[in-house]
């Protein structure tokens, strides 16, 4: 699934293409999890773009006197820019194209979802965070209201294991496995210590290097593991700087030539894998098990 840095790159090249347009024509050809709303066309052709923003795993398009366009790319969803001087013959939707928009130069704006978990909705434009899946996500890392005392009192009392929580988008909107593998290495935090027993020091370094992690991987353009492209089809270079995802039974990049340190683990959490090295990120304590 494409996280936050996926996400937020994808959102580059989409504003790009969006900025100044007006919505000429949509057309809906295969529905996703949540129905395409049949009165797009009524609502969204003729608008003028207003703005391109995200919150968490979500892009939300706004149009000028009409509603607020609602994208999730789901498990392997991708955004599809197709521009006028690329593209001479007649256009061409991509197989699992369900949703396009046709702006006023003759670009096409399509989401291609194979799997169709993802979802493009209309949300009252003012009114989007009390739609049900914007209205109980948690503080983004990148936006306003997400720091140290933030993360202090959602993890307070929580037992459960801090890759667990870190993961719930109740609580941190936008991140998946990859990015928590590499925030807790970064942070020195074994992914399995329950939430409870971290210090107040231990969660402020987490809320220091999470934004400082999406960052680099946004600047690298996300990762690419399997699906992962951007607006202009090209794959993500994060996943030649991840530090332990993925990386199972290599040496650990901090610890070269350490006789203590057999390299990175993966261990199983929830279903998902894990990644982390046992000598920098030390095992669960009594106060922990």
């Amino acid at each position: 699934m494409p996280e936050l840095p996926e996400v937020e790159t994808i959102l580059i090249g989409l504003r790009s293409a969006l900025a100044g347009r007006r919505v000429i024509t949509s057309e809906i050809r295969n529905d996703l999890r949540w129905p395409v709303p049949d009165d797009l066309s009524i609502r969204a052709d003729g608008k003028k773009i207003r703005s391109a923003t995200r919150l968490g795993k979500y892009m939300l398009v706004g149009l000028v006197h009409g509603p607020t366009i609602l994208i999730h790319l789901g498990m392997s969803g991708r955004i599809r820019i197709s521009r006028p001087e690329r593209k001479k013959a007649a256009y061409k939707p991509m197989l699992h194209e369900h949703v396009t928009l046709t702006l006023d130069d003759s670009t096409r704006i399509g989401l291609v979802d194979p799997r169709r978990f993802g979802c493009f909705l209309l949300l009252d434009a003012g009114r989007e965070k009390e739609h049900p899946l914007l209205s109980r996500l948690g503080a983004d890392p990148l936006l306003p209201g997400f720091d140290a005392a933030y993360l202090i009192g959602k993890l307070k009392n929580k037992r459960s294991p801090i890759k667990t929580m870190l993961l719930d988008q109740h609580v941190v909107a936008g991140l998946g496995n990859i990015y928590v593998s590499e925030i807790l290495f970064r942070a020195r935090i074994n992914p399995e210590r329950r939430a409870l027993s971290l210090s107040e020091e231990e969660i402020t370094r987490i809320a220091r290097i999470t934004p400082a992690v999406l960052e680099e991987a946004i600047r690298a353009g996300g990762s690419t593991l399997r699906d992962y492209v951007d607006s202009e089809g090209k794959p993500g270079a994060f996943q030649e700087l991840h530090q332990v995802y993925g990386r199972e039974g290599e040496p650990c990049p901090d610890c070269p030539g350490y006789p203590a340190c057999h390299g990175i683990r993966r261990i199983s959490q929830s279903g998902r894998s894990s990644f982390y090295c046992p000598r920098l990120q030390p095992p669960l304590s009594l106060e922990d098990a």
